[in-house]
C-alpha cells in the first residue's frame, strides 16, 4: 500500500452495535466518536451500515447526517436476519477489496465472531483491518484477528459513565469535556501502568535489537498494537501516546530525544541510572554470598533485598539475559558449571 494517507472503507453491523451500546453501556450508539477516531487514521471514502431499519428509525437520521449508506436487511426472524446482515456485509467488503485496490484499510464495526473469517481474508489480501466494538459484547476471538481494535467505550466523546445499562466490570472513560490536566505522575486508570512500563521497555529493547537504528515513538506504538490490537493509552489514563511516553521517561523507564519529525521523538532505554543501579544490586547480592552463586534462585535473593525487582523493567526477556548483560559490563562473571548443571556467578576480583 503506497499511498500518502490511508483510504478507509467503513462497514457497520449496526444491530450488533446498537444493542451492545444499549445493553452494556446504557447509551444510544453515536457514530461521531468512531468517525473522529478514523479521521486521525486516514480518509473515510466509503460508509455502509446494515440492519433492518424499521427497528432503528432515529438512528437512520443520525447515520444519514454522516453520509452513511443504509443497507436494508429484510425483516426475518432471529438468527436468519442476523446471518443475512453478516453475509451481506462480508460480500460487500470482499467485493470492494477485489475491485477497489485503492482502499487500504477496512473498518469492521461489530462484536460478532462470525465476521472473524472476513477479517482474516482481508488481511490475506494485504488490507489493514481495524475493528470497532462494545467492550462487554465483543467476542474474544475478534480483536486478536485485527490489526487494531478500538473499543467504542474508550473512544473520545463516549461518556460510558453516564449510561445506566449493565457494565462489564471494566474501566470507564472520563468524559471528553473534562478540563485538561498537566502531565500525570500517577494516573487513575483501569490498566496496570507498572505492567505497561514493562511491556514498553521490552518492546523498545526488541526493536533496538532487530532494527539496529533509532526507534521512533510511532514505531513503538505500532509494535504495541501488533502485540495487542486492543492497546490504547486511554485505558491507562493518558490522553495521548506522547503523554504516556513522557510519564515513563519521568520514571526513568525510557529516554526521549528529539526525532527527525516533530512530535515523533526517538525512544531508547536508559544507558545509566535504573539499569546501572540494578546491576549494582545484583553485584551486591552475589558479593554477599559465600562463594559462587547459582543462577537458579538468585532472583529470589535479589527480591529479598529489593521487593518487586524485575529485569523486565529494563527490557530484558528473562533473568538470564539480565545476568549476561551484567557480565558483559564486567559487573559479575557468569560461567556454566557442568557439575552444578547451572550458571555460576561471582564478583570479579
Amino acid at each position: 500500500m503506497d499511498h500518502d494517507e490511508e483510504r478507509i472503507a467503513l462497514y457497520l453491523d449496526y444491530e450488533n452495535l446498537a444493542i451492545g451500546a444499549r445493553d452494556m453501556l446504557g447509551l444510544t450508539f453515536d457514530l461521531k466518536p468512531v468517525i473522529d477516531a478514523l479521521a486521525e487514521r486516514g480518509r473515510v471514502i466509503a460508509r455502509k451500515a446494515y440492519a433492518d431499519w424499521s427497528s432503528f428509525d432515529e438512528d437512520r437520521r443520525m447515520l444519514t447526517r454522516f453520509n452513511v449508506e443504509l443497507v436494508e436487511i429484510p425483516q426475518r426472524m432471529g438468527a436468519s436476519r442476523k446471518n443475512a446482515a453478516d453475509i451481506k456485509l462480508a460480500v460487500d467488503a470482499l467485493e470492494s477489496a477485489f475491485e477497489r485496490e485503492y482502499i487500504s484499510t477496512f473498518v469492521i464495526c461489530t462484536g460478532d465472531s462470525d465476521l472473524t473469517p472476513l477479517v482474516h481474508k482481508l488481511r490475506e489480501l494485504d488490507k489493514r483491518v481495524i475493528g470497532v466494538g462494545i467492550k462487554g459484547s465483543t467476542s474474544a476471538m475478534l480483536p486478536p484477528a485485527c490489526d487494531e481494535f478500538l473499543f467504542y467505550d474508550t473512544l473520545e466523546g463516549v461518556d460510558a459513565s453516564a449510561g445506566t445499562g449493565r457494565r462489564s466490570g471494566r474501566g470507564r472513560r472520563k468524559p471528553a469535556s473534562d478540563p485538561a490536566e498537566p502531565e500525570p505522575t500517577a494516573p487513575a486508570a483501569t490498566g496496570d501502568v507498572d505492567e505497561l512500563a514493562v511491556r514498553v521497555a521490552q518492546t523498545v529493547a526488541g526493536l533496538q535489537r532487530s532494527g539496529g537504528g533509532a526507534v521512533l515513538a510511532s514505531t513503538v506504538k505500532r509494535a504495541l498494537i501488533r502485540k495487542d490490537p486492543t492497546f490504547s493509552e486511554a485505558e491507562y489514563g493518558f490522553r495521548a501516546f506522547g503523554e504516556l511516553l513522557r510519564h515513563l521517561a519521568s520514571r526513568n523507564v525510557i529516554e526521549l530525544t528529539e526525532g527527525s519529525a516533530k512530535g515523533d521523538p526517538e525512544v531508547s532505554l536508559p544507558a545509566q541510572g535504573g539499569e546501572t543501579d540494578a546491576f549494582a544490586l545484583l553485584r551486591q547480592v552475589v558479593d554477599a554470598q559465600d562463594g559462587p552463586v547459582q543462577l537458579s534462585g538468585l532472583k529470589n535473593k535479589v527480591r529479598k533485598v529489593q521487593p518487586g525487582f524485575t529485569e523486565k523493567t529494563f527490557g530484558y526477556g528473562g533473568f538470564l539475559q539480565f545476568a549476561k548483560a551484567a557480565a558483559t559490563q564486567g559487573v559479575v562473571t557468569l560461567d556454566w558449571d557442568d557439575e552444578a548443571d547451572d550458571y555460576l556467578l561471582t564478583v570479579p576480583a
